[in-house]
């Protein structure tokens, strides 16, 4: 059975880190990009970032460059999101997808199956 499973949301005070992991079951994750989502009330969903099957090519929403960073250990079929100098504004669900093809994209229409979502509240 497909399935991808997020964990490492919690909360955290502004300035703080989390990382998040994307646990992936049921396929070989080495032939697939995985992109990672968020959600906040009131907002649109937000491609946060995403990495290339290989690793080799990732991207970020101008929102979180330079603060975040992502990487992926296939042999544990597991992505992880590293998330620094959090702001309230990175409050939301967040989510891992699984890409259509190996090319990192942030569109979630180039993504087909996707986790059940992790919180993230950053507040002091």
């Amino acid at each position: 059975q497909l399935q991808l499973v997020e964990s490492g949301g919690g909360l955290v005070q502004p300035g703080g880190s989390l990382r998040l992991s994307c646990a992936a079951s049921g396929f070989t994750l080495n032939y697939y990009a995985i992109g990672w989502f968020r959600l906040a009330p009131g907002k649109e969903r937000e491609g946060v970032s995403c990495i290339s099957s290989s690793g080799a090519s990732t991207n970020f929403a101008d929102s979180v460059k330079g603060r975040f960073t992502i990487s992926r250990d296939n042999a544990k079929n597991t992505v992880y999101l590293q998330m620094n100098s959090l702001k309230p504004e990175d409050t939301g669900v967040y989510y891992c997808a699984r890409g259509r093809t190996p090319v990192c994209n942030r569109l979630g229409l180039y993504y087909d199956y996707w986790g059940q979502g992790t919180q993230v509240t950053v507040s002091s």
